[in-house]
């Protein structure tokens, strides 16, 4: 029995309206500017990345890895940025796919909805590498969706229902054939892009796995820490910073390590927020002698040297980002760039905080800059 059927049987497949209600809930552009230009031009920005995708696997063949999951990516994005502007022209994903598939037009809002499943019977195949096919129905969806950018450049957003809805079913029509032609279907594409959506921007923030409840209390890092960090000036005239946990002096005395100052030498309270926030912070466990020893593939693996300089290399590489952006002055949550936080938990694959959804990596950042 393929996929589709045994999907079909459980009844997972979502509907055609049911994704663009969801997707629609984390659409942050609909009060700007006419309501079309942000999501137009995210559309054209996810069809480029889907056409580089194809020329990389082209140029390094063996060597770019993660094609498959790359492509089924790019496709949900498009596929949220078209029910977004479907939705911002009061029209039903279902209508788009109804008229995409050379239905009467008369039957275009008369409310039928489809599983995304139904619309590709065939069981979905391993994509190894692009085929030509492919590649010119990509190229005929990125025109398709060029002369919507043209229309959008020249004021003509928004258009009449039926004028938008003819250019959208072009749109809808050519990535339901290039989804057949790189062996996924749109409902693949749908689920990973609502799972994406809600890692960023979730419905309900469920702050999720405590990593330390299963391990002894003096191995568990504290649910409550108060850390005084300031600045002392010593005999030789430098400036250090030092820090103060219930009368104690701890660590080490610390300063920008640059040419020129950047206030880099406050930058543990980010180690702090890490094991406020996520639950997770190498550094504070081994400044605080809480690794947790009574498992030791845990002690090594998870709390072990490696794992801290993984955690001093976030912690390095979001400095370098906050600095370029003014500290992250005025920004609060929903505001971080979903790339830049990607490449933060990038940094930690293979360690537990993996497992922390980008919105609660956010908190942490935000907290502790």
């Amino acid at each position: 029995m393929n996929q589709v059927a045994k999907k079909r049987m459980n009844h997972q497949s979502i509907t055609l309206d049911g994704y663009q209600l969801r997707a629609i809930r984390t659409d942050r552009t609909k009060q700007l500017g006419n309501g079309f230009d942000l999501p137009v031009l995210g559309l054209v920005g996810e069809i480029g990345s889907l056409l580089s995708e194809v020329k990389k696997k082209q140029r390094d063949s063996r060597s770019y890895l993660g094609y498959e999951a790359s492509v089924i990516e790019e496709m949900g994005d498009a596929l949220w940025y078209l029910a977004v502007i479907a939705d911002h022209g009061e029209l039903p994903l279902s209508a788009v796919a109804t008229t995409a598939q050379g239905d009467a037009k008369e039957r275009m809002f008369d409310g039928k909805d489809v599983e995304l499943l139904s619309l590709q019977p065939q069981p979905t195949l391993p994509l190894n590498a692009p085929t030509a096919a492919f590649e010119r129905t990509l190229l005929q969806l990125a025109g398709a969706v060029g002369r919507l950018a043209a229309l959008s450049a020249e004021g003509g957003l928004p258009l009449d229902r039926a004028g938008l809805l003819d250019h959208l079913a072009a749109i809808f029509r050519f990535l339901l054939s290039a989804a057949n032609e790189a062996g996924i279907t749109l409902d693949q594409a749908a689920e990973h892009n609502l799972k994406k959506a809600a890692d960023r921007w979730p419905e309900d923030r469920n702050f999720g796995t405590d990593f330390d409840k299963e391990y002894p209390e003096e191995e568990q890092l504290p649910k409550n820490l108060e850390i005084e960090i300031f600045e002392r000036v010593a005999k030789n005239g430098k400036t250090y910073v030092v820090q103060k946990c219930n009368g104690l002096f701890i660590g080490d005395r610390l300063t920008d390590n640059i040419m020129k100052p950047d206030d880099y030498r406050f930058h543990d309270a980010f180690h702090y927020a890490y094991a406020a926030i996520l639950g997770w912070s190498p550094v504070t466990r081994a400044l605080f002698r809480l690794k947790r020893k009574s498992e030791t593939k845990v002690d090594e693996g998870q709390d072990g040297a490696r794992a801290i300089l993984i955690e001093e290399g976030v912690a390095t590489y979001v400095f370098g980002e906050a600095k370029q952006l003014d500290f992250f002055e005025g920004q609060s949550a929903g505001d971080l760039g979903f790339t830049f936080l990607k490449s933060v938990r990038q940094f930690v694959r293979g360690y537990e905080s993996e497992d922390c959804p980008l919105w609660l990596w956010e908190e942490a950042i935000l907290k502790g800059n």
